[in-house]
């Protein structure tokens, strides 16, 4: 069924993506959610018969990606916005990280980001409109240990972006980033071993040398998934090549 507006969001399965699919629904845009787990998409799309359309991918091969944009444009309609939302996270210190976990890594938050958007705005430059945002991480503006390969590969999907959006802003196509902080979803829990980790997180650690959060809260993939809507949204019809951080001032503004 063809649709005025249409959204591609990847990494849709869960978390900020999921966040992302559903508001985007409430207000009346059509998703195309991409994910490389089929069972999650599959419930996001039930909850949302009609709006939400599941489109099981792997970001990480071009021939996936370009296969699933090509589809969306045919049962859906042309594609006017993109979030690249997929991501994930392989903790380790870089002396002992391996060339899996390395190109894993990569494969998934900048070669995806590459290959999703790629596709996406050869068709958006033809029709000189669109928005695109990407949401990368507030680690990669500052280091963090054990966390090297996804601080390295959000700061160059960020900056990819940013670049991006130089060479669309002819057509009138704007491209942003969002720079969560710490969220409470699966990738954030996976570092928590007990109860209190929650507050510790809020409450910072000199001896890793990470500030603890201002807001004394930690995100919701809700609270990510609005500054991603305002970004794609008309009232930011003259914002381009930003990356607006939401951690709660957990980088104090840098």
């Amino acid at each position: 069924m063809k649709s005025e507006k249409i959204a591609l969001v990847t990494g849709a399965a869960q978390g900020i993506g999921a966040a992302v699919a559903e508001l985007l629904a409430q207000n009346g845009i059509t998703v195309a959610a991409m994910d490389v787990q089929p069972q999650g998409l599959h419930s996001l799309a039930a909850q949302w018969p009609g709006r939400i359309y599941a489109y099981p991918g792997d970001v990480r091969s071009s021939t996936s990606v370009n296969g699933i944009v090509e589809v969306v444009e045919q049962e859906l309609g042309p594609i006017a916005m993109l979030v690249n939302t997929a991501g994930i996270l392989r903790l380790g210190a870089v002396c002992d990280y391996s060339d899996a976990d390395w190109e894993a890594t990569f494969g998934v938050n900048t070669q995806g980001v590459f290959y999703v958007s790629r596709a996406v705005a050869k068709r958006m430059r033809e029709r000189a409109v669109g928005s695109i945002v990407t949401v990368a991480s507030n680690a990669a503006f500052v280091p963090r240990q054990q966390m090297a390969a996804y601080a390295a590969s959000k700061a160059a999907s960020s900056h990819f972006t940013k670049c991006l959006g130089l060479e669309l802003a002819p057509y009138g196509i704007r491209c942003n980033v969002v720079a969560p902080g710490s969220t409470d979803t699966a990738m954030q829990r996976q570092l928590w071993t007990s109860d209190h980790d929650a507050q510790r997180v809020i409450e910072g650690s000199l001896s890793s040398y990470r500030t603890g959060i201002p807001l004394q809260r930690i995100a919701s993939a809700q609270d990510i998934a609005k500054a991603v809507f305002f970004l794609l949204g008309d009232a930011a019809n003259h914002i381009t090549m930003h990356e607006l951080c939401v951690d709660g001032g957990a980088t104090l503004g840098v």
